[in-house]
């Protein structure tokens, strides 16, 4: 959206002049950008992005990469496409208070912007009631977003059998969850924080399987069936299990995998490591070759040790019998040593 020199300009640029460039460019970030307001944001124990300002945030960033990433970006770790974040990050910087510790996390959360922006194109507006593909022409409503070369291969990639089958198999297996996700846009840090606020609580965070509870409770506020059966073996589970399982306690009362890098009932943003969580890793072959190294090291050492100790005792007793040999017991001629005891 800004180049290096926009800094240099921006004060000629009026605010509704930057918001006609996008289609969601958030008015009030901008326009208190021109007047030299910085927007603060927050972020929960577990690192992920709360209120106040967190929900305007993740808005500007979708701006931010719809104007900057083309929607035919598939591969979000692509080089090529550095530039293009540094300009979103260096963004982020001009409009909010930000550490920069937190770049990993907005970066995230743009490629995951980016890809649901791709979704809902292909589901608006190249799909038809039954899934099926339709050649629609490029909405004029992101014709200021998107070039007509770039709405092409979009439709070409989308027409790709290989591409075809896998949105299929994705489809197939989102059309109907288990245990539905039903707080809409609101995410799993936010909705935490509306809960320990509302129950006025001096904590931090709450265990996973509460969480997940909440997030499956819909306007009716009475959760179903089969999530209470699920959160009552939770609370079973949490009884009995060692805080150092490496398998999450909801996990194991579902009943499926967990995949390495993140939390499962936690949302976006949670890795075991901001929970400092130990997961179990079999070690590499050169970690197993340093503690045999380190190992040998420590038999080398005993080994040492126990010899220097045998040859103190065989000095002391060479010493003692040299002693003993050089005795001569003052005995008068004539007389045996057992003469001698027998007298005593």
């Amino acid at each position: 959206m800004a180049d290096d020199q926009h800094e240099e300009v921006s004060k000629k640029v009026s605010a509704e002049e930057e918001i006609r460039r996008g289609i969601t460019v958030m008015r009030r970030v901008v326009q208190g950008r021109s007047r030299g307001i910085i927007l603060d944001v927050y972020w929960n124990n577990q690192g992920q992005l709360i209120e106040p300002n967190g929900h305007t945030l993740t808005s500007f960033i979708g701006a931010l990469v719809r104007n900057e990433i083309p929607i035919t970006c598939d591969d979000w770790r692509n080089k090529e496409l550095n530039e293009s974040k540094e300009k979103i990050w260096s963004e982020i910087k001009r409009c909010f208070n930000i550490e920069e510790e937190r770049r990993g996390f907005c970066m995230k959360l743009a490629g995951e912007l980016l890809r649901g922006f791709r979704t809902f194109l292909s589901s608006k507006f190249l799909k038809d009631a039954d899934g099926n593909f339709v050649d629609a022409e490029l909405p004029k409503k992101y014709e200021s977003l998107i070039s007509a070369e770039e709405w092409e291969a979009f439709k070409s990639k989308r027409q790709d059998p290989v591409f075809q089958r896998i949105s299929a198999t994705n489809r197939e297996r989102a059309s109907s969850p288990a245990y539905p996700y039903r707080k809409g846009r609101v995410g799993y840090g936010r909705l935490e924080q509306s809960m320990l606020q509302k129950e006025e609580s001096s904590e931090t965070s709450l265990p996973a399987h509460v969480l997940w509870k909440e997030a499956r409770v819909g306007k009716s506020g009475v959760p179903q069936e089969e999530v209470l059966h699920v959160y009552q073996k939770c609370e079973e589970l949490s009884q009995s299990l060692s805080p150092d399982d490496t398998k999450g306690i909801l996990s194991r009362a579902l009943d499926v995998p967990e995949y390495s890098g993140r939390v499962r009932g936690k949302g976006f943003g949670v890795t075991p490591t901001s929970l400092s969580i130990k997961k179990g890793k079999a070690p590499s072959n050169r970690e197993l070759h340093a503690r045999l190294e380190a190992m040998q090291a420590e038999l080398d050492a005993l080994r040492r040790e126990r010899e220097a100790s045998a040859l103190t005792v065989y000095k002391d007793a060479s010493d003692k019998n040299s002693i003993n040999c050089t005795f001569q017991p003052n005995i008068p001629e004539g007389i045996s040593h057992c003469q001698l005891y027998l007298s005593i």
